[in-house]
């Protein structure tokens, strides 16, 4: 698993393409996908920031959270648009951050955040999925997975 720093160093063109894709509202926001033994995945939007060196969010009480703190894998998409429809999709685990790095994190965010912990998206993988327009099919696909 790689930070969102290790990410953009080995895939900068991916890396910057996918956080333009996931701020393309002036926000950071994404959909999140959590999974949990037998059920389907739970989608959820989500804000999501690229600070220093990492992809965070917060997480309300909630299932998604339970998800989390119970597996850990996720999937994330950003917000898709049909006038400009490439795709932006990392995946990976999460793993929560500590009580100095979230103070550091609130601050800036997008809402109070009261006790809501904060988790680091740790990357396996990302997808970038370009098409210049909603009627070219199919997309140019890149991919960035960690080397194991």
């Amino acid at each position: 698993m790689a930070i969102w720093a290790e990410f953009s160093h080995q895939a900068p063109d991916l890396a910057e393409k996918g956080r333009a894709l996931l701020y393309r509202s002036g926000a950071g926001e994404a959909l999140l996908a959590t999974v949990r033994e037998d059920d389907p995945p739970r989608v959820n939007p989500i804000a999501v920031a690229v600070i220093g060196r990492g992809l965070y969010a917060f997480i309300l009480p909630s299932p998604k959270l339970t998800d989390l703190e119970a597996d850990g894998r996720y999937a994330l998409h950003a917000y898709p648009d049909a006038e400009e429809p490439n795709e932006f999709v990392v995946r990976g685990h999460v793993r929560r951050v500590d009580e100095a790095t979230r103070a550091t994190l609130a601050p800036g965010w997008a809402w109070q955040v009261g006790d809501a912990p904060a988790f680091e998206f740790l990357i396996d993988e990302a997808l970038l999925a370009e098409r210049a327009s909603r009627d070219e099919w199919p997309p140019k696909y890149s991919v960035w997975a960690v080397a194991r």
